[in-house]
Protein backbone atom coordinates (compact mmCIF):
# COMPACT_ATOMS: atom_id res chain seq x y z
CA UNK A 1 0.00 0.00 0.00
CA UNK A 2 1.22 3.48 -0.68
CA UNK A 3 2.50 5.87 2.25
CA UNK A 4 3.35 9.10 2.25
CA UNK A 5 6.77 10.03 2.27
CA UNK A 6 8.52 12.80 4.43
CA UNK A 7 12.12 13.08 2.60
CA UNK A 8 13.27 12.17 -1.38
CA UNK A 9 13.18 8.75 -1.88
CA UNK A 10 15.27 7.46 -5.19
CA UNK A 11 15.78 3.77 -6.48
CA UNK A 12 16.97 0.77 -4.44
CA UNK A 13 18.63 -2.40 -6.27
CA UNK A 14 15.56 -4.69 -5.47
CA UNK A 15 13.42 -2.22 -4.31
CA UNK A 16 9.93 -3.32 -2.29
CA UNK A 17 10.99 -6.47 -2.50
CA UNK A 18 13.84 -6.32 -0.41
CA UNK A 19 11.54 -5.66 3.08
CA UNK A 20 8.63 -7.85 1.28
CA UNK A 21 11.30 -11.03 1.27
CA UNK A 22 12.85 -10.51 5.07
CA UNK A 23 8.94 -9.84 6.45
CA UNK A 24 7.41 -13.17 4.57
CA UNK A 25 11.22 -14.93 5.10
CA UNK A 26 11.27 -14.70 8.53
CA UNK A 27 8.05 -15.12 9.13
CA UNK A 28 8.35 -18.54 7.45
CA UNK A 29 10.94 -19.32 9.49
CA UNK A 30 9.35 -18.58 13.14
CA UNK A 31 6.29 -20.50 11.88
CA UNK A 32 8.45 -23.37 11.10
CA UNK A 33 9.80 -23.16 14.37
CA UNK A 34 5.90 -23.17 16.26
CA UNK A 35 5.23 -25.99 14.48
CA UNK A 36 8.13 -28.21 15.57
CA UNK A 37 9.17 -28.51 11.76
CA UNK A 38 12.57 -28.49 9.47
CA UNK A 39 12.30 -24.53 7.96
CA UNK A 40 13.29 -26.74 4.37
CA UNK A 41 10.80 -29.33 5.03
CA UNK A 42 7.93 -26.62 5.98
CA UNK A 43 8.99 -24.36 3.20
CA UNK A 44 8.39 -27.63 0.53
CA UNK A 45 5.25 -28.08 2.47
CA UNK A 46 3.92 -24.47 1.99
CA UNK A 47 4.40 -24.62 -1.48
CA UNK A 48 2.49 -27.80 -1.94
CA UNK A 49 2.19 -29.62 -5.23
CA UNK A 50 4.27 -28.07 -8.30
CA UNK A 51 1.32 -26.06 -10.45
CA UNK A 52 1.49 -22.37 -11.84
CA UNK A 53 -0.53 -19.77 -10.01
CA UNK A 54 -3.09 -17.89 -11.34
CA UNK A 55 -1.80 -14.65 -10.18
CA UNK A 56 -4.95 -12.55 -11.73
CA UNK A 57 -7.40 -14.01 -9.18
CA UNK A 58 -5.67 -12.45 -5.82
CA UNK A 59 -8.83 -10.81 -4.49
CA UNK A 60 -7.10 -7.25 -5.66
CA UNK A 61 -8.97 -4.64 -7.73
CA UNK A 62 -6.69 -4.94 -10.53
CA UNK A 63 -4.79 -7.69 -11.40
CA UNK A 64 -1.00 -8.25 -10.01
CA UNK A 65 1.82 -6.53 -11.82
CA UNK A 66 4.33 -8.47 -13.63
CA UNK A 67 7.09 -5.94 -14.73
CA UNK A 68 5.42 -5.15 -17.60
CA UNK A 69 4.94 -8.65 -19.14
CA UNK A 70 1.57 -11.48 -19.20
CA UNK A 71 1.70 -14.27 -16.44
CA UNK A 72 1.15 -16.25 -19.38
CA UNK A 73 4.65 -14.67 -20.79
CA UNK A 74 5.90 -15.18 -16.92
CA UNK A 75 3.68 -17.55 -14.96
CA UNK A 76 4.41 -17.83 -11.40
CA UNK A 77 5.90 -21.28 -11.31
CA UNK A 78 5.64 -23.64 -8.10
CA UNK A 79 7.97 -26.18 -9.47
CA UNK A 80 10.77 -23.56 -10.01
CA UNK A 81 10.43 -22.43 -7.03
CA UNK A 82 10.75 -26.21 -5.28
CA UNK A 83 13.61 -26.90 -7.56
CA UNK A 84 15.85 -23.71 -6.41
CA UNK A 85 15.22 -24.55 -2.50
CA UNK A 86 15.85 -28.00 -2.99
CA UNK A 87 19.47 -27.13 -5.27
CA UNK A 88 20.18 -24.66 -2.59
CA UNK A 89 19.57 -26.92 0.42
CA UNK A 90 21.13 -30.08 -1.27
CA UNK A 91 24.61 -27.82 -1.85
CA UNK A 92 25.17 -26.24 1.15
CA UNK A 93 24.72 -29.32 3.41
CA UNK A 94 21.21 -28.41 5.04
CA UNK A 95 20.97 -30.92 7.80
CA UNK A 96 24.14 -31.49 8.61
CA UNK A 97 25.29 -30.93 12.47
CA UNK A 98 26.73 -27.62 13.29
CA UNK A 99 28.96 -27.16 16.19
CA UNK A 100 26.82 -24.36 19.15
CA UNK A 101 27.01 -21.47 18.21
CA UNK A 102 26.88 -22.30 14.37
CA UNK A 103 23.34 -22.33 12.39
CA UNK A 104 22.12 -21.99 8.83
CA UNK A 105 19.42 -20.07 7.76
CA UNK A 106 17.02 -20.80 4.36
CA UNK A 107 14.79 -18.39 2.57
CA UNK A 108 13.12 -18.09 -1.11
CA UNK A 109 11.73 -15.26 -3.03
CA UNK A 110 10.69 -14.65 -6.37
CA UNK A 111 11.30 -11.05 -8.12
CA UNK A 112 12.02 -9.75 -11.68
CA UNK A 113 10.52 -13.05 -13.13
CA UNK A 114 13.59 -14.76 -11.61
CA UNK A 115 13.79 -17.42 -8.37
CA UNK A 116 16.15 -17.10 -6.12
CA UNK A 117 16.99 -19.24 -2.33
CA UNK A 118 19.32 -18.51 0.01
CA UNK A 119 21.54 -20.34 2.67
CA UNK A 120 23.36 -18.37 5.47
CA UNK A 121 25.88 -19.84 7.90
CA UNK A 122 26.69 -17.97 10.69
CA UNK A 123 28.97 -18.53 13.96
CA UNK A 124 28.01 -16.00 17.02
CA UNK A 125 30.74 -16.04 19.82
CA UNK A 126 29.70 -15.75 23.51
CA UNK A 127 29.94 -11.67 23.07
CA UNK A 128 27.52 -11.52 20.02
CA UNK A 129 30.47 -11.42 18.03
CA UNK A 130 28.90 -12.82 14.38
CA UNK A 131 31.41 -13.97 11.42
CA UNK A 132 29.74 -15.82 8.47
CA UNK A 133 31.64 -18.83 6.58
CA UNK A 134 29.87 -19.73 3.92
CA UNK A 135 26.70 -18.55 1.52
CA UNK A 136 24.91 -20.19 -0.86
CA UNK A 137 22.41 -19.05 -3.42
CA UNK A 138 20.65 -20.70 -5.97
CA UNK A 139 19.06 -19.28 -8.71
CA UNK A 140 16.80 -19.78 -11.82
CA UNK A 141 17.10 -16.93 -14.22
CA UNK A 142 15.55 -19.27 -17.16
CA UNK A 143 18.29 -18.88 -20.16
CA UNK A 144 22.01 -17.61 -18.59
CA UNK A 145 23.21 -16.30 -21.46
CA UNK A 146 26.59 -15.04 -19.54
CA UNK A 147 26.27 -17.23 -16.63
CA UNK A 148 29.66 -15.77 -15.43
CA UNK A 149 28.04 -12.95 -14.95
CA UNK A 150 25.34 -14.09 -13.95
CA UNK A 151 27.00 -15.89 -10.90
CA UNK A 152 28.92 -12.74 -10.37
CA UNK A 153 25.39 -10.45 -9.72
CA UNK A 154 24.57 -13.18 -7.76
CA UNK A 155 27.95 -12.86 -5.59
CA UNK A 156 27.36 -9.02 -5.58
CA UNK A 157 24.04 -9.78 -4.48
CA UNK A 158 25.07 -11.40 -1.39
CA UNK A 159 27.18 -8.44 -0.04
CA UNK A 160 25.37 -5.73 -0.47
CA UNK A 161 22.28 -7.93 1.19
CA UNK A 162 24.70 -8.67 4.23
CA UNK A 163 25.59 -5.08 4.50
CA UNK A 164 21.71 -4.41 4.19
CA UNK A 165 21.34 -6.49 7.11
CA UNK A 166 24.13 -5.95 9.23
CA UNK A 167 25.41 -2.37 9.12
CA UNK A 168 23.37 -0.32 6.31
CA UNK A 169 21.62 2.40 8.65
CA UNK A 170 19.93 5.80 7.44
CA UNK A 171 18.63 7.79 10.45
CA UNK A 172 17.08 10.78 10.56
CA UNK A 173 17.07 14.12 12.27
CA UNK A 174 15.48 17.59 12.24
CA UNK A 175 14.29 16.48 8.61
CA UNK A 176 18.05 15.54 7.38
CA UNK A 177 19.71 12.56 6.95
CA UNK A 178 22.14 11.98 9.54
CA UNK A 179 24.43 10.23 7.87
CA UNK A 180 27.03 11.73 5.16
CA UNK A 181 28.86 9.21 3.60
CA UNK A 182 30.77 5.62 3.90
CA UNK A 183 32.38 6.86 7.39
CA UNK A 184 28.93 6.34 8.96
CA UNK A 185 26.85 4.38 6.52
CA UNK A 186 28.47 1.48 6.88
CA UNK A 187 28.99 -1.25 4.19
CA UNK A 188 30.55 -4.94 4.66
CA UNK A 189 34.18 -4.48 4.46
CA UNK A 190 36.46 -7.55 3.84
CA UNK A 191 36.88 -8.67 7.14
CA UNK A 192 33.36 -9.27 7.70
CA UNK A 193 32.52 -10.58 4.27
CA UNK A 194 31.54 -14.77 4.13
CA UNK A 195 34.78 -16.65 3.71
CA UNK A 196 32.81 -18.43 0.88
CA UNK A 197 30.13 -17.36 -1.89
CA UNK A 198 28.59 -20.32 -3.93
CA UNK A 199 26.53 -19.77 -6.35
CA UNK A 200 24.23 -22.30 -8.68
CA UNK A 201 22.54 -22.00 -11.09
CA UNK A 202 19.35 -24.04 -12.22
CA UNK A 203 19.22 -24.24 -15.83
CA UNK A 204 16.28 -24.54 -16.99
CA UNK A 205 16.45 -22.89 -20.30
CA UNK A 206 12.68 -20.82 -21.61
CA UNK A 207 12.14 -16.73 -21.06
CA UNK A 208 14.94 -14.63 -19.58
CA UNK A 209 14.32 -13.08 -16.03
CA UNK A 210 16.44 -10.95 -14.64
CA UNK A 211 19.98 -11.63 -12.55
CA UNK A 212 21.13 -8.09 -11.21
CA UNK A 213 18.46 -7.31 -8.67
CA UNK A 214 16.59 -11.13 -7.54
CA UNK A 215 19.44 -12.09 -5.56
CA UNK A 216 19.84 -9.45 -2.90
CA UNK A 217 15.92 -10.08 -1.09
CA UNK A 218 16.44 -13.93 0.44
CA UNK A 219 19.79 -13.05 1.82
CA UNK A 220 18.84 -11.09 4.74
CA UNK A 221 16.06 -13.35 6.16
CA UNK A 222 17.90 -16.20 5.36
CA UNK A 223 21.18 -14.59 7.53
CA UNK A 224 18.50 -13.80 11.06
CA UNK A 225 16.98 -17.07 10.53
CA UNK A 226 20.76 -18.99 10.89
CA UNK A 227 21.37 -16.26 13.96
CA UNK A 228 18.00 -17.71 15.98
CA UNK A 229 19.41 -21.09 14.49
CA UNK A 230 22.78 -20.48 16.18
CA UNK A 231 21.35 -18.06 19.15
CA UNK A 232 17.84 -18.94 19.97
CA UNK A 233 17.40 -14.79 19.40
CA UNK A 234 15.58 -13.37 16.87
CA UNK A 235 16.06 -10.66 14.82
CA UNK A 236 13.18 -8.57 13.55
CA UNK A 237 14.67 -5.33 13.03
CA UNK A 238 17.48 -4.39 10.53
CA UNK A 239 20.74 -3.86 10.68
CA UNK A 240 21.29 -6.31 13.23
CA UNK A 241 24.12 -3.70 14.33
CA UNK A 242 24.92 -4.28 18.48
CA UNK A 243 22.03 -6.30 19.13
CA UNK A 244 23.53 -9.50 19.43
CA UNK A 245 26.06 -8.00 21.82
CA UNK A 246 23.17 -6.95 23.42
CA UNK A 247 21.65 -10.35 23.98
Amino acid sequence: CRAPAHSRIGWYRSVSNVPHAFAIGSFMDELAHAAGRDPVEFLLQALGPDRVLDMTKTGAAKPVGNYGATWEEHPNDIARHRHVLQMVAREAGWGRPLPAGEGRGVAIHRSFLTYVASVVHVKVDAQGALTIPRVDIAMDCGFAVNPDRVRAQCEGAVIMSLSNALTSELSFAKGRTVQSNYHDYQVLRMNAAPAETHVHLVHAGGPIGGVGEPGVPPVAPALVNAIFAATGKRVRSLPVGDQLARA
